[in-house]
């Protein structure tokens, strides 16, 4: 069983830029940031966004469907930051911001026998042409998104990364088929941590197989990228404090789209599977630990990364799901003892039959025990043992990410004495 939903997917795209000059595309970049700057400023001195948005829409030299978007994103930044309360305040942008468009006004793309061409207004009546580079899967998606009723090609953003100038563009399906929630064989909890994503696949039958993929350098990076920034603030160095906001958000940014990737490639290996997330929709509201913890946890990418494993998942035909957090990492997935002293840090040891398990491991089977509760007429399995806990690491490229467990002992009852078994903290 099936249902069907709108998937939207970025296709990536170099550019062969042949007629019009190439500096267009960058000064309508800084054009752009100048428009959202300008926003942020007129914001911050109390104007009406009502007042802003007329008045700069006039004074941008820009396409006006171009300006509307650049606007738009600022507000949504602005938004973000005041429903959060006064989180992630937005700042100016000191790099190029990317050219964003509306397809058959911003730009147009036509296709020909072997390839696409695009026409890019950067700004008005001053047009870029070219073709399009890319590999052949995605010319094909880009096609039968211009040529199926189904499909259809949306906003697409022109931006230089690696030295290259790039188009964006995003493509939807209106009609993508998803698995049924309540059809699915195999549960996939799923605890999303500060470093760490634990997996957990149970079934029916028991738990078939689970894996902690570690992410440790976004930690890191995160909190060497606010040590800078506190330092320059202190010095009153606005600018490069900007600079470096930007890079952290964009490290961030792959790197949840790497471990995203490997989290459905694991999935994927599981018949009907459905993704179970931990709904933290209304965490922030319920976090009050003190000036730096607060900062740590209300800035936690939680969202950010569920996002795309539900989003890529969906391509795949995997539905998702969550239920309630509570208790999820202090519940004993063995005799479902709960207990704030049954975790420390890393390890968790139930106080009653003294299981002892990776806790994100444990928190993942739990919330996967925990869908199974809610649905009728399905059976939470009885478990006696939990299989070795697996572990990846991502790393960067240079180095080489982790590929294999790095953990591979069984943790069972019974062998859980000095120097835990499968447990790494």
């Amino acid at each position: 069983m099936t249902h069907t939903q709108a998937l939207t997917k970025t296709l990536v795209f170099p550019l062969d830029v042949q007629s019009g000059n190439e500096s267009l595309l960058h000064d309508a970049r800084l054009e752009c940031r100048r428009v959202f700057n300008e926003v942020l400023r007129l914001n911050y001195d109390g104007w009406d966004w009502d007042e802003i948005e007329d008045v700069v829409e006039q004074n941008a030299n820009l396409v006006q469907n171009t300006a509307q978007r650049i606007i738009g994103k600022a507000f949504d930044a602005l938004d973000n930051y005041y429903d959060n309360d006064d989180w992630g305040r937005p700042w100016y942008k000191h790099e190029t911001f990317p050219l964003r468009m509306n397809y058959g006004e911003g730009y147009n793309l036509f296709l020909e026998d072997e390839t696409v061409r695009f026409r890019i207004s950067a700004k008005p009546y001053n047009h870029v042409k070219g073709e399009l580079r890319g590999t052949q899967d995605q010319f094909d998606l880009l096609a039968q998104a211009i040529e199926d009723d189904d499909w259809h090609v949306g906003t697409a953003e022109a931006l230089v990364r690696n030295e290259r100038e790039e188009l964006h563009v995003t493509v939807t399906n209106e009609t993508a088929e998803v698995g049924a929630k309540t059809a699915a064989e195999t549960v996939i909890g799923v605890d999303i941590n500060e470093d760490c994503v634990a997996l957990a696949a149970l079934t029916e039958s028991g738990i078939e197989d689970s894996i902690v993929i570690d992410y440790p350098e976004i930690k890191e990076e995160r909190h060497r990228y606010f040590t800078m920034q506190k330092r320059m603030q202190e010095a009153g160095q606005t600018a490069f404090n900007d600079v470096f906001r930007d890079k952290e958000q964009r490290f961030v940014h792959d790197q949840l789209h790497t471990v995203s990737r490997r989290v459905v490639e694991w999935i994927q290996r599981f018949d009907s599977p459905v993704i179970v997330f931990e709904d933290l929709e209304n965490m922030r509201d319920d976090i009050e630990y003190g000036t730096r913890m607060n900062r740590r946890l209300h800035s936690l990418p939680f969202a950010k990364l569920r996002e795309f494993i539900s989003y890529k998942a969906a391509w795949q035909g995997i539905p998702s799901d969550d239920v309630d957090p509570e208790y999820t990492s202090q519940q004993c997935p063995i005799c479902g003892h709960t207990e704030w002293a049954n975790r420390h840090k890393k390890r968790f040891k139930c106080c009653e039959c003294e299981h002892q398990d990776h806790a994100d491991r444990g928190a993942g089977v739990s919330v996967a025990q925990k869908w199974l509760r809610k649905q009728d007429n399905r059976d939470v399995p009885a478990l006696n043992t939990l299989p070795q806990v697996r572990k990846w690491e991502l790393r960067r490229q240079a180095s080489g990410p982790v590929d294999g467990p790095t953990v591979t002992s069984d943790t069972v009852r019974g062998d859980q004495t000095n120097g835990i078994r499968g447990v790494s903290d």
